[in-house]
């Protein structure tokens, strides 16, 4: 499985969502600023979020994005299938049928990479945003030192 580019920048937005206060708006012109996300490309993404009620939009002069859930709610899986949908190892664990073997899913193969699926999928559901910024908050405050010395 490989992760598209818009996925990389999903986390990103939602992680920067995550480490502001609890309810607080930013731009989309400041969040594409400051992650070095394209605008347009931000927005598309931004869609996707969106739609899957991850995020939500406020219009206006006021308005912007927020968080739609806390963050210990939101899962790197759920921005993964907000995003890409589904995302699978191998494409005989959705569609048995696309097996030239014509085992139909029935062999040793499909029963390894359907267990590894499944704790790909679990450990994906197990890390949530407010961890991821807890742990950023930590690795930034680790840099800082170093910045500053420089």
């Amino acid at each position: 499985m490989k992760l598209n580019q818009a996925t990389d920048y999903a986390f990103r937005m939602v992680l920067h969502m995550a480490l502001l206060p609890s309810g607080m708006k930013i731009t989309g012109s400041v969040l594409a600023e400051q992650e070095l996300i394209p605008e347009r490309f931000l927005l598309k993404i931004m869609r996707s979020l969106i739609a899957a009620g991850i995020m939500k939009s406020f219009r206006g002069v006021d308005g912007g994005f927020a968080l739609n859930r806390d963050p210990q709610e939101i899962s790197l899986l759920d921005v993964i299938r907000a995003v890409e949908g589904d995302a699978y190892l191998q494409r005989c664990l959705y569609d048995v049928g696309s097996c030239s073997k014509s085992c139909m899913g029935h062999c040793a193969i499909n029963e390894a990479m359907g267990t590894i699926q499944d704790q790909l999928i679990n450990q994906l559901e197990q890390v949530n945003f407010k961890t991821l910024a807890q742990r950023e908050q930590l690795i930034e405050a680790e840099a800082l030192p170093y910045s500053q010395a420089q």
